[in-house]
């Protein structure tokens, strides 16, 4: 595909929300948020593509409700992080090996699910510092 012309569309910034009372985007944040503040969470660690749960834990907590516990993760030790690094080192020979227009696919889908269905849930996971 050494010779293949792609156009793009012109990059354009996302539209800047008011979160107005009574605001579709403001409902479907304050929806986000109670669904996140509702449940536990267990966050293992991803690593080639495998949970992994090491057992020592730390909490997370919004920065300005200390009493209110969202859920746990699972902190990583040297053993992990070797695991992680030896993952990375082989995700990047395969990435390095995807055509240009498949990698910038990954790059596009990801912010067409963050512009849009996962909006609210994403504004919502970073107000309370998940």
């Amino acid at each position: 595909m050494a010779n293949l012309i792609s156009t793009l569309d012109r990059p354009a910034n996302e539209p800047v929300y008011t979160y107005r009372p009574g605001s579709p985007e403001r409902d479907a944040l304050k929806t986000a948020i109670s669904e996140l503040k509702s449940t536990e969470v267990e966050i293992p660690l991803i690593i080639g593509g495998k949970e992994i749960r090491t057992g020592n834990l730390g909490e997370c907590r919004p920065p300005h409700e200390h009493g209110r516990r969202l859920g746990v993760y699972h902190k990583a030790g040297e053993k992990e992080v070797r695991l992680a690094v030896e993952a990375a080192l082989e995700a990047r020979r395969e990435w390095g090996r995807l055509p240009w227009e498949d990698r910038l696919s990954v790059f596009l889908r990801a912010a067409e699910l963050l512009s849009g269905p996962r909006r609210a849930l994403l504004n919502a996971a970073t107000m309370l510092c998940q």
